[in-house]
């Protein structure tokens, strides 16, 4: 037996009832050899980590835009955070962690630079709308590779796609992730927040502090561990009501007293601006683009390909962008 025959014998054995077994994968858009090492999830997770995309979460806003501070989320440790939560379910509950880490580090590839200001700056401008969700889902198969996409398994791109939005994963392991990413992100943007001086720890409604926990790390592990029990109890990914509920109120005070209205937030508007104005640059001079974005519109509309480059982009590189494009140089009589 091969390495990855061996691995996918533990699953069947060790794996629970609903688990997503690696041996029982739809498969692949494009067929491929099976690795003699890896089982197809751990394979996605590799492809994943070795991307472009994945590299550029590093520099992509979470909530605060350009903060002050070595210590504030971006989008990677954001992705780091949902899946290290994500596989602890996982793990508790006999599920497959492989696909698990995979569906979690793929979840937020399709994310705009400055964050939810950026999405919905291109969702402003976009006559066929943005959603990160599904953009992620659009990097994998489209965008990376020179238009070739991962190649992922059926398993991880219903994940990443169902990770938010109406429409529910297919499987428990993506499940998981649609939970697992409002327990990180609710608690550490409020961790971020407490730290910017934007709220204290008494800000936090009393009902919440003792439903959920008095600190960062307490909230967390109320929330973790309502789901395993949850999920041992029926079989199925969810919480219970009473926790349920407090989570969804204490996202509805991180709206109110963190993410509308604060010093936080001050830059949204004028990033917004510079999304929308390099939209219409682009959308104007198309054949301005990258070759490998140009390529892309083989299949898809001018609107599609130009929001995938500024998608694409990092926060420092859209602003390097918008002063090239709209910032007049100085002028210097001494310049050959």
């Amino acid at each position: 037996m091969t390495v990855r025959e061996r691995l996918e014998a533990r699953e069947a054995q060790v794996l629970g009832k609903g688990a997503a077994l690696a041996a029982h994968t739809r498969g692949r858009e494009r067929e491929i050899a099976p690795c003699p090492m890896r089982t197809c999830y751990q394979r996605d997770r590799d492809r994943i980590i070795h991307s472009k995309a994945f590299r550029r979460l590093s520099n992509k806003t979470q909530v605060f835009i350009s903060p002050e501070g070595d210590h504030y989320r971006a989008r990677l440790t954001h992705t780091l955070e949902v899946a290290q939560i994500a596989r602890t379910v996982a793990r508790a509950l006999c599920l497959n962690e492989d696909l698990t880490e995979a569906i979690a580090l793929g979840h937020d590839l399709g994310h705009t630079p400055f964050g939810h200001a950026g999405e919905a700056a291109l969702n402003d401008v976009c006559e066929e709308g943005f959603r990160h969700n599904e953009q992620s889902l659009r990097v994998v198969e489209r965008i990376e590779h020179d238009g070739r996409g991962l190649n992922l398994t059926w398993e991880v791109r219903d994940g990443i796609v169902c990770h938010t939005g109406g429409k529910k994963a297919q499987t428990l392991e993506g499940q998981i992730i649609h939970f697992a990413d409002r327990i990180a992100y609710i608690n550490h943007d409020i961790d971020d927040a407490l730290r910017a001086g934007l709220i204290r720890q008494a800000d936090i409604p009393g009902e919440l502090r003792a439903t959920l926990g008095d600190t960062h790390g307490q909230r967390i592990d109320t929330l973790v561990s309502n789901m395993i029990t949850y999920g041992e109890r029926t079989g199925g990914i969810g919480m219970d009501a009473e926790i349920h509920e407090a989570m969804l109120a204490l996202r509805r005070f991180n709206f109110q007293s963190i993410y509308k209205g604060t010093k936080a937030q001050a830059e949204e508007a004028r990033a917004m601006d510079m999304l929308r104005a390099l939209y219409g640059y682009f959308y104007g001079h198309i054949d301005e683009l990258p070759e490998d974005y140009r390529q892309l519109m083989d299949r898809d509309s001018r609107a599609r390909v130009v929001c995938d480059y500024i998608a694409c982009m990092t926060d420092r590189y859209s602003i390097m962008m918008y002063k090239k494009l709209f910032i007049p140089k100085s002028w210097n009589p001494f310049d050959d």
